[in-house]
């Protein structure tokens, strides 16, 4: 064989082995935005290729009778374990949800092998992740530019009504219809005909309210505004555990702004926001779920709810560790007794480091 053969032989190799690996990073780009088909099929791939730690769930059906389905995460022990929420896109046009449940997947079952205090938590709680809550919402904002900013879920109006869809945020059995809605039907924060009218809020109804002493977390991801709110949205309401819920969110607002500089505003949605009611936030702090926030992501209002794709990385990579910082606390106050912010801050810091330095894709 010539040494021009050789040579030639080894860059046919080179370029197999590239080639290779391009098809692999690029099996599922997780600092793009996709359609509900691409995340449904991954929901999928992640089920079947994570069998020991990872189960598709069906718990639901929206009004143009799709599947509401969830990924529950974790090791199976055998005992009865405690539970973490999070739900994405339960309004349609914030992108930048799914993008963040999707990338809170790839990190756990990423970390949880090789980093000891998520293989403890994996141990102890079930992740419950909903990618996509508002799947009919979502996809209507898919069709096209004069569709892209819609909200709503997709039910038809009252009789009477020409609009479509109701509020999913406003419309849980949560103070409903009282403060920050519009009984308008054609209104973005139109809050539905009663509590609870809309089938995607009456399936996370079910099955976390059939959960509802077990889960110590609820974050529901929305955006934009970088803030962490708490219950309540309505005024005349305080949440018992005010005190720890702000503590708690403060010191996560701390671990957000460690990744990129981001500053995040944390309260409760009438001190820093707007007043408002029927949110699934309130909802679930009323079921007695300790730990419930809001999660409003990047950005401030420049790019508001068309956040670019190259701000997906650097919003995800910030909000995994203000989320786990929630989650550890919540972790370590029940399974390892009274923990101090301090504690939970590094651990929560230093998994934050570990999700920033890996690039790695699934």
């Amino acid at each position: 064989m010539t040494l021009l053969n050789i040579v030639g032989l080894g860059l046919v190799v080179l370029l197999s082995v590239g080639g290779a690996a391009t098809v692999e990073r690029a099996e599922y780009d997780y600092y793009k935005y996709h359609p509900m088909s691409e995340i449904s099929e991954w929901m999928v791939k992640i089920a079947n290729d994570h069998r020991d730690v990872v189960t598709r769930v069906e718990y639901g059906k929206t009004y143009e009778l799709r599947t509401i389905s969830l990924l529950k995460i974790g090791l199976k022990t055998g005992a009865k374990k405690k539970g973490v929420w999070v739900d994405c896109g339960i309004h349609a046009r914030e992108w930048i949800a799914p993008a963040f449940c999707q990338y809170f997947v790839r990190q756990i079952l990423q970390t949880y092998k090789t980093d000891p205090k998520m293989n403890e938590m994996m141990k102890n709680m079930d992740f419950y992740i909903t990618p996509v809550l508002n799947m009919d919402g979502y996809i209507h904002s898919w069709e096209g530019p004069t569709t892209r900013l819609w909200r709503k879920n997709m039910s038809p109006g009252p009789d009477g009504c020409n609009c479509t869809g109701t509020d999913l945020n406003r419309n849980f059995d949560a103070n409903w219809g009282t403060i920050g809605i519009s009984l308008d039907c054609c209104s973005n924060i139109f809050c539905g005909r009663k509590p609870a009218s809309e089938p995607e809020a009456q399936a996370v109804t079910f099955f976390v309210g059939s959960r509802k002493d077990d889960i110590l977390c609820f974050l529901t991801i929305h955006s934009h505004g970088q803030l962490l709110l708490i219950p309540y949205g309505h005024p005349n309401f305080t949440a018992p555990n005010y005190d720890e819920l702000m503590s708690v969110g403060l010191a996560a607002a701390e671990a957000i702004k460690s990744v990129h500089g981001m500053n995040y505003t944390v309260g409760t949605s009438p001190a820093v926001l707007y007043a408002n009611s029927g949110s699934s936030r309130d909802w679930a702090k009323l079921q007695g779920i300790p730990y419930t926030y809001t999660f409003e992501l990047r950005d401030k209002g420049e790019y508001g709810f068309l956040l670019p794709e190259n701000q997906i990385q650097p919003a995800c990579e910030e909000a995994y560790s203000g989320a786990l910082h929630i989650i550890t606390y919540a972790h370590d106050k029940t399974f390892n007794g009274a923990t101090t912010s301090a504690a939970a801050t590094l651990v929560t810091a230093l998994l934050a480091a570990a999700a920033v330095a890996s690039n790695t894709l699934m």
